[in-house]
């Protein structure tokens, strides 16, 4: 039964670690005020392997790694509910639009979240924009959709600021203390084959630098932004 205090979020990424460049801090900060279910719809590693029959064993090996990171990263977070669907990676647009609305359907209609946390549209990611499509696509008003209220989009590093044509506008912004921001970095640590080195962004600083940003454009020291696409009050 779900707690009078407590907010379901229904986290819906492309890839693993795409929910803490994402929103690390957020849940960092509000993990003991809010249930939270995490779904991925792709891997995130097949991609990388030139000829993947000729690899597979390493292919299934690295999604096997991947999937563990986040395993783990999570779990450091306080997340144990956790989701793997391990569609194609980079090829979500030859999978049927249908069948990631499904998906995402049935997680609606069994964890009945209050918000859900995805992609922007604008990401230069292709696997990001698919995602964000189907969440929209599978959250236009019916009866499993009923207990929706919010709706927010994230900004991912090495993704959203890529799309140089279009720019990421925040119209909700989280803020963390730097013990928040410590967990997010931390928690991306686990991810060893994703952690970048600088100048590229996936990093301590990368994650920090933003971070700042965002807090310096809502008067604070630290924060991570969202863009709420849909909010419906009682």
């Amino acid at each position: 039964m779900k707690s009078k205090n407590k907010s379901k979020n229904l986290l819906i990424f492309a890839h693993p670690d795409d929910e803490i460049l994402g929103m690390g801090g957020f849940i960092a900060k509000n993990i003991n005020k809010s249930f939270f279910k995490v779904i991925f719809i792709a891997e995130g590693s097949s991609c990388r392997f030139f000829n993947e029959e000729k690899n597979l064993e390493k292919v299934v090996n690295s999604i096997k790694l991947r999937n563990k990171m986040a395993l783990d990263s999570l779990k450091f977070l306080g997340i144990k509910n956790v989701v793997f669907y391990n569609l194609p990676c980079g090829m979500l647009d030859q999978v049927s639009i249908l069948k990631i609305n499904k998906i995402i359907e049935e997680e609606i209609k069994s964890f009945r979240p209050d918000n859900i946390f995805t992609h922007s549209q604008i990401d230069c990611n292709n696997d990001h924009r698919i995602v964000q499509r189907s969440v929209m696509m599978a959250t236009r008003p019916s009866v499993i959709n009923k207990n929706i209220k919010k709706i927010f989009s994230c900004e991912i590093l090495s993704s959203t600021e890529w799309s140089y044509s279009e720019t990421f506008s925040p119209n909700y912004f989280e803020i963390l203390s730097n013990q928040n921001l410590k967990k997010k970095i931390a928690a991306m640590k686990f991810y060893n084959s994703e952690y970048q080195k600088e100048p590229y962004p996936r990093n301590s600083r990368g994650i920090q630098a933003l971070a700042t940003f965002r807090g310096l454009q809502s008067g604070h020291e630290y924060a991570e932004a969202f863009k709420l696409i849909k909010f419906i009050s009682e």
